[in-house]
């Protein structure tokens, strides 16, 4: 019943959200449906998880008493075991507390429900179901409609010659309010070929706010050396480096989205670049005309609106192709045109809204949306985003609201984000391993419609990895979940009912006095604790913290801490942990592996990690292990337990010498890995039939493939197991990338190599005993070839080609455009290559495609 219940709270919720942005008395009618449904919610979750445990512990007795002797058993056998009595009396007391808050909840939703017909809310509103829209490519017009004059006045400043008496870099500005497209105008200028050829180095930097001097001098310093360090923390180090990178260089530099008006902020910066070559320009881009005018610009130009007429071109072009222009719509376009404001952000935004919509009762419908009329909004601006956010199911309102809790200009990793959107339960699948599918489709259904921009992308298959978020959608998102996010830096009390806050960032420091009035908010279900300091009353504090947040979902751990509290196995509900580079733990807690519903571990560079908890096998929920950090040498036993797993970063084989370490076989029903698996330490296997258990052939989903024969010992038996373990080890035949290191064979061709004709990159790194190479030039499809540290190749042969008779009529290494060979120490002869491309061999075109 309670199931039922919630799904009826979630229909609710769909059908009132559009009406108490513009109603009061159903905000607050709506804000009480909300926590009701997070307490529904959360009680589901409990009895779920109390029968997952129990299942779990049922197991592990199951395996004690197949370890302990007949004799022992026969005696106790009457006897009732203590630990059964224990789990019987802990599910009464759960029950009774299960069935105290149901009966709470059926008081409080009778009463909303009487609200309901008080307020008189129609529950029976239908709303059009939103297509999923197959497209791949993103429409960005705002750079070549309207912005002509503007893009010619500011080019001809940027390529001016300047006062030949003054060294100083010429400060020019964009000023206007967010969406007008800024950001956009700057880009166009930054790439323009003529600017390209008139400045020697170019830099662009997003500053936004806060002013932080430190992050802006090694951005400056990133763009000019990308080798340039991290982990300068000076300013003043920084600004020597600056000095140094630009000594005598004519340069461009972008400060994109500046807020300060602190000009003290900005002196040191200006001295630093006064070493520049005469010429150079610094173009910002800024809200405010007072920042413009703090930073000393000899040229401001103020971005005005667009026309309405270019807005309809914009949106016309957005929503129609060339050949499908739809006369019968364009007077209704070009009203609904008219109240952007012009600003290209909502007619883009607009023309998302609108691709899929070809009739002209829907176009009406949207002009005649009360939705436009809402004043609160910077010059309705939001008005778009709100029609477009409004015809979002319930689960993509709700990914897209979440995106709030991040700062502005913060960078989104994709991966991240679904993996978090799952965490909260915004995934609605009914099949489990679809999860990561379905999140991957929200996010590009959020993305067609301009929630984000400045897209990375993965040069092997364009699938976007990385994203930001526009200010003005950022502070759109934020109204959406007004007084259910909360930042606190500092000790500053915020008269607000913390009980209602879901997610909270919390920045601590040594100086603060911390909020007490932060432990009422038990409802928390994302948590980011941030610092840049250390201090040992943190473990304490966080130790109290993870007391009180026992809804959490979401923890981010982002401060130096040296030990993870115990009292985080109280956090069962958690989905979602992320260790970020700043913690400086060795260990993780054995009570961690309680956290049955965790989905998703993600260690980031921890560079003090040794090992992971022994009883790892009881998260039976997780789906993503990820860390990155080499100073691990032991994978516990009990990782093949976890055949949820979909991501897999590293599989480290222990020694023989560690009987609860894990072994290679372990890998055998992890079927669901996909991306890439880093095996590692391959070198101690003893048993070689492992390599055929681990049925790597099986993993159907996974693209790469890391082999690394590291071992503890060097003698003959781990060359000769080298060879084996490599043979039986074959992947799936749809593998794109592997990588082999460490092996110590003096021949590399498993019977597999040939067979994997999807492979796109290879490489073969540290491999010192390696006399020959395999027929790679027969790979259909490899683009890219790396041999590395391979000292004992003395030839390079035909063999190496595949030409195997001198009446081949074919392509050898078809497709490959890059190749590498380095430190082979006694590389003597190449074999029938004489330097030249697309050469000629027995009727056999050699590489047509190499580049590098």
């Amino acid at each position: 019943m309670l199931k039922d219940g919630l799904r009826i709270v979630q229909a609710m919720l769909n059908n009132a959200e559009e009406r108490q942005v513009s109603d009061v008395a159903v905000k607050l009618w709506f804000d009480q449906l909300k926590d009701v449904y997070y307490m529904m919610d959360d009680v589901l979750d409990t009895w779920n998880t109390a029968r997952i445990k129990s299942q779990i512990q049922k197991e592990e007795e199951d395996e004690e008493k197949t370890d302990k002797s007949r004799a022992v058993k026969k005696v106790c056998s009457f006897l009732p075991s203590l630990s059964f009595c224990f789990r019987r009396v802990k599910n009464l007391a759960l029950r009774h507390e299960i069935g105290h808050k149901i009966k709470t909840l059926s008081g409080t939703l009778d009463k909303i429900a009487k609200d309901r017909v008080t307020y008189g809310f129609d529950l029976t509103k239908q709303h059009d179901v939103v297509e999923h829209i197959k497209t791949t490519s993103f429409v960005d017009v705002s750079n070549i409609i309207g912005r002509d004059n503007y893009r010619g006045d500011l080019l001809s400043n940027l390529l001016g010659k300047g006062s030949q008496e003054d060294r100083k870099p010429q400060v020019l500005s964009l000023v206007g309010m967010g969406g007008i497209g800024k950001s956009t105008l700057a880009q166009l200028a930054y790439n323009d070929p003529e600017v390209q050829a008139h400045f020697q180095v170019k830099m662009w930097v997003c500053v936004s706010e806060p002013f932080d001097q430190c992050k802006i001098g090694r951005a400056i310093c990133q763009e000019l050396d990308s080798e340039s360090p991290h982990n300068i923390t000076e300013l003043q180090s920084l600004l020597h480096k600056i000095c140094d990178l630009i000594r005598e260089k004519k340069f461009l530099l972008v400060l994109d989205d500046v807020w300060t008006e602190d000009s003290t902020m900005w002196e040191p910066f200006k001295f630093a670049l006064e070493y520049g070559a005469k010429g150079s320009k610094i173009l910002v881009t800024t809200r405010k005309y007072r920042v413009a005018e703090r930073m000393e610009s000899v040229h401001i130009i103020n971005l005005g609106v667009l026309s309405d007429e270019d807005c309809w071109l914009m949106i016309n072009k957005i929503v129609f192709s060339d050949n499908d222009q739809h006369k019968d719509l364009e007077d209704l376009g070009k009203q609904q045109s008219n109240k952007c404001k012009g600003l290209p952000l909502a007619a883009k935004t607009l023309g998302g809204l609108m691709r899929n919509k070809r009739s002209r009762d829907q176009w009406k419908n949207t002009l005649d949306s009360s939705l436009w009329e809402l004043e609160d909004f910077e010059k309705g601006l939001l008005a778009p985003l709100l029609l477009s956010y409004y015809e979002l199911p319930l689960a993509l309102k709700r990914c897209f609201s979440y995106c709030a809790v991040f700062p502005k200009d913060y960078l989104f990793s994709k991966d991240q984000l679904v993996l978090q959107w799952m965490a909260q339960g915004y995934i609605e699948s009914k099949v489990k391993m679809e999860m990561e599918i379905i999140a991957g489709e929200y996010f590009e259904n959020l993305a067609i419609r301009s929630f984000f921009q400045d897209f990375e992308k993965d040069e092997s298959d364009d699938k976007i990895t990385r994203c930001i978020m526009h200010d003005v959608v950022h502070d759109f998102a934020q109204s959406m979940i007004t007084n259910e996010f909360v930042a606190i830096d500092g000790d500053k009390e915020l008269e607000m009912d913390y009980r209602s806050v879901h997610h909270l960032q919390l920045k601590l420091s040594k100086e603060m006095l911390f909020p007490v009035s932060v432990y009422h908010a038990e409802n928390i279900l994302s948590l980011f604790l941030l610092s840049n300091e250390i201090d040992c009353n943190f473990n304490m504090l966080i130790s109290n913290l993870f007391q009180n947040f026992r809804c959490l979902r979401t923890l981010i751990l982002d401060c130096p801490i040296k030990k993870i509290p115990n009292v985080m196995e109280n956090l069962i509900h958690l989905r979602f942990l992320l260790l970020s580079t700043k913690v400086e733990i060795e260990e993780l807690p054995e009570t961690i592996c309680n956290l049955c519903n965790l989905q998703t571990l993600c260690i980031d560079n921890c560079y003090r990690l040794k090992k992971l908890p022994q009883g790892m096998s009881k998260i039976i929920n997780l789906r993503h292990l990820i860390f990155d950090t080499y100073a691990m040498t032991q994978f516990p036993r009990g990782i093949g337990r976890l055949i949820s797993l979909r991501t897999l970063s590293h599989f480290i084989i222990s020694g023989k010498d560690n009987k609860k370490g894990c072994k290679l076989g372990e890998l055998i029903n992890l079927n669901q890995l996909q991306g890439t698996l880093r095996i590692q330490w391959l070198g101690n296997v003893v048993d070689v039939g492992e390599a055929k258990n681990a049925q790597l052939k099986k993993k159907t989903h996974l693209r790469g493939l890391y082999l690394g024969f590291e071992g503890e010992d060097e003698n003959d038996r781990r060359i000769n197991n080298n060879v084996l373990v490599l043979n039986d080890l074959e992947p799936h035949p749809d593998l794109e990338y592997l990588e082999i290191y460490d092996y110590q064979g003096t021949t590399l061709y498993p019977n597999w190599m040939m067979s994997l004709t999807k492979l796109r990159t290879l490489r073969f790194f540290a491999c010192p005993r390696l006399k020959g190479l395999p027929p790679l030039g027969k790979l259909p499809f490899l683009e890219s070839l790396s041999i590395i540290d391979v000292d004992s190749l003395e030839n390079v042969g035909v063999e190496f080609l595949g030409l195997e008779s001198k009446y081949e009529n074919d392509y050898i290494f078809p497709q490959l455009k890059s190749l590498k060979f380095s430190s082979l120490k006694e590389w003597k002869e190449w074999v029938g290559i004489g330097g030249m491309r697309n050469e000629e061999i027995n009727g056999a075109t050699i590489m047509p495609c190499l580049q590098d």
